[in-house]
């Protein structure tokens, strides 16, 4: 893992039996070998899944946050995740 000042917070409020939900926590997971990140699952149906959704309004699951701020939804865009966290990096 790299040495950053504090890890990158990322936020996925995945839906159930959504297959791109499990695919950004397989990526999540795998950048997470590589760098700091703190990764939380909110379930939609939940209170705090709810309020993020009526916040960001995504078109489809998951709705992924960095650090409070929205990311994308649908297909987690796995290059340009790579790419924040290199830089990122880099910064610290």
């Amino acid at each position: 893992m790299t040495a950053q000042e504090s890890p990158t917070k990322v936020t996925v409020v995945q839906a159930p039996a959504c297959h791109y939900c499990e695919d950004a926590a397989a990526v999540l997971a795998e950048l997470s070998v590589r760098f700091a990140l703190t990764v939380r699952m909110v379930e939609r149906d939940s209170a705090e899944g709810r309020e993020l959704i009526g916040r960001h309004r995504p078109p489809m699951a998951p709705l992924v946050l960095v650090d409070g701020e929205f990311f994308s939804s649908g297909r987690l865009p796995r290059r340009r995740l790579e790419k924040l966290l290199q830089l990122r990096t880099a910064a610290a």
